[in-house]
């Protein structure tokens, strides 16, 4: 299962993001959220990990395995538009560095992760979508997630934006 999700997810990383991932997948899973990796946003940029709950809240997770990954990242603030909850999701010995003020503690949540499990360190704000983007989003997030699946029946189908 681990060699699926790395085939599928953060080729260009270290491997323990996809343990990180793999965690926090299990933790939503509990929470009755379901996420899918790597999900491109109309902006340009690449959420690590997007979520759907029950109520059709998107939640975005951006995985950090290095500190200096985490320190020179400034792109983050771009996620923040295309979803209701931002979280962090980091090993263990990164999360002191996202109590600094830069990584906006008050609307960003903490996760703290490993490949058996994650839990919630530091709740993230609620900020609703707009209707309009909520809807965009939803039906970007549905159509990917069912490409993939049809690319697992058809993998000449590919993962095509």
């Amino acid at each position: 299962m681990a060699s699926q999700l790395e085939s599928l997810c953060f080729t260009d990383a270290p491997p323990i993001a996809a343990d990180v991932a793999r965690g926090v997948t299990r933790l939503f899973c509990r929470q009755d959220l379901f996420a899918i990796c790597e999900m491109p946003l109309p902006n340009g940029r690449r959420a690590d990990l997007m979520a759907i709950d029950a109520k059709g809240e998107l939640t975005i997770v951006e995985i950090k395995v290095a500190k200096a990954d985490l320190i020179g990242d400034g792109k983050w603030t771009d996620y923040l538009e295309y979803c209701d909850r931002f979280f962090w999701a980091v090993p263990p010995h990164l999360a002191h560095l996202l109590e600094e003020q830069r990584f906006l503690p008050s609307d960003a949540g903490l996760i703290v992760a490993d490949r058996y499990d994650a839990a919630v360190v530091r709740q993230a704000a609620h900020r609703p979508l707009a209707p309009a983007r909520r809807k965009a989003e939803l039906l970007r997030f549905a159509r990917r997630a069912a490409r993939r699946l049809a690319a697992q029946i058809d993998p000449s189908l590919g993962e095509a934006s």
